[in-house]
């Protein structure tokens, strides 16, 4: 036997055990029917609300408002109206002949005014809460420019007096509690029901959309610049934004992948499901942002990750590109004169709201403070004034859906409340005068048809556990 052919009966058997082994190989990972059998790996999911809602309505008495004038929220005015609210919902809103039944408790409203419940999109009410020491800071998570796995309702402390104040004062039913501007993504936003409760989860507005707050402009780029850490600048800004939504588009896409054909499910990261629920339009995002070319910027960078803004916060200088908010559907949620208190303010004008207005953008009055939120009927009331004052023509009505309505819509919730219109809330303000003049209170507040307060009564108002045994609060004597 030559070489050859030696090498040849040497090599024929390991030949086929390696035709067996590859063919068994083959056979285990090919289909088949004991493969098709065996269980498989059920795919991770996660739960995109694991601190839901608890809120539930206090009860309330079927009630009607007559003789009033009606502010409908939505830009309609009704004179000599009537407002009927049961079991917690609008019934019906209309002129002196509209049919109230017999049953219910009846208020004259003559010579007074109705308005939805006010809503404030920018608040910071538990996580800024009174009394305003360091113990209380807690809307600021300030160790990073990117920090969009907080969350601002994990600090919301319910006792914070704030709350009662605005509901008596301002007639507040509903706020947004958003997270400081410190850094460029500084996490989610949690809408609240303004009532009384032991548990943040139990003032949570059911079903609201969550926000995103960002932040462009001087605060990151002073925090972290002073910090000799990036960004430093608005380039810096820019900068890092881009690069944090490019991971979360990334993120994104190993998800997409993992829920299409399964497999190893990606690495959970909570900062980037925020981000990737942003991305998917589930969740609205909220930006602090003062001057026009840095809008314009934000604009251009959200058409380049595929994300939009809801709203513009602060936004003085939105009056600059009125037109382009309105061909984007973005809100300016603003001051009524708050101006000049630091560069990218300084341009700031009081006809900012009148002629964001008039452009035919989406205007909205909001506070970010704990002593403005229990004025905003104020607030619009100056800058319905400036406008009127530069020849536009806006009614009282139109003034008070920047504080109902409009805000309900950037927030997600004006299928729910934000006007009167049957079905929805019965949030629903009294008021002793025409709430655009200085000299008006709120008589009577409800909430999902609860009576929560009463100007008349000092029983009827909600006083949290912080003040009790406080000198002037909680006395009855």
């Amino acid at each position: 036997m030559n070489l050859h052919a030696r090498r040849l009966v040497i090599l024929a058997p390991i030949a086929a055990i390696l035709v067996v082994g590859c063919a068994n190989t083959t056979s285990a990972e090919g289909p088949s029917s004991a493969s098709s059998n065996a269980p498989k790996a059920a795919k991770v999911s996660f739960n995109e609300n694991p601190y839901p809602s608890t809120y539930r309505p206090y009860g309330g008495a079927a009630t009607a408002i007559r003789n009033v004038t009606i502010f409908d929220g939505e830009g309609g005015q009704i004179d000599n109206g009537v407002v009927f609210f049961s079991d917690g919902k609008i019934t019906a809103v209309g002129g002196p002949d509209t049919s109230i039944p017999g049953d219910v408790a009846v208020f004259d409203g003559t010579g007074k005014f109705v308005t939805p419940g006010i809503i404030d999109i920018h608040s910071h009410l538990g996580n800024y809460p009174s009394p305003g020491v360091a113990a209380h800071s807690d809307g600021n998570e300030a160790t990073s420019p990117v920090t969009a796995d907080v969350w601002a309702e994990h600090g919301v402390w319910p006792q914070d007096p704030g709350f009662s104040r605005a509901l008596a004062n301002g007639g507040i039913t509903s706020l947004q509690v958003l997270p400081g501007s410190a850094n460029l993504f500084g996490g989610r936003s949690v809408t609240l029901k303004n009532v009384s409760a032991r548990t943040m989860q139990a003032m949570k507005f059911p079903d609201a959309p969550y926000g995103l707050k960002m932040a462009c402009g001087e605060n990151p780029k002073r925090v972290y610049g002073s910090r000799n850490q990036r960004p430093a600048s608005r380039m810096g800004n820019l900068a890092l934004n881009r690069q944090t939504w490019a991971r979360a588009a990334e993120y994104k896409a190993r998800w997409d992948e993992y829920d299409k054909k399964g497999g190893t499910p990606p690495v959970r990261d909570i900062g980037m499901d925020t981000l990737k629920s942003a991305l998917e339009g589930k969740i609205q995002i909220h930006n602090h942002c003062y001057r026009a070319d840095e809008m314009a910027v934000v604009i251009d960078m959200a058409k380049e990750f595929g994300y939009t803004v809801s709203t513009f916060h602060h936004a003085v200088e939105s009056y600059k590109i009125a037109d382009l908010l309105k061909e984007n559907n973005i809100c300016s949620a603003v001051w009524a004169d708050w101006w000049g208190f630091k560069m990218e303010s300084y341009d700031g004008i009081p006809e900012n709201a009148a002629i964001i207005h008039n452009a035919g953008a989406c205007t909205i009055i909001h506070s970010d403070d704990q002593d403005q939120i229990q004025r905003l009927n104020q607030e619009a009331a100056k800058a319905l004034g400036d406008g009127r004052r530069l020849g536009f023509t806006i009614s009282d009505a139109t003034a008070i859906s920047w504080i109902t309505y409009n805000p309900a819509r950037a927030m997600g919730i004006s299928d729910k409340t934000g006007s009167l219109k049957p079905g929805k809330m019965a949030d629903v303000v009294l008021w002793n005068a025409n709430p655009l003049s200085v000299y008006a209170r709120p008589e009577k507040v409800w909430i999902d048809g609860a009576l929560l307060y009463d100007s008349s009564d000092p029983k009827r108002r909600p006083v949290s556990d912080f003040e009790l045994g406080q000198p002037g609060e909680g006395d009855t004597k």
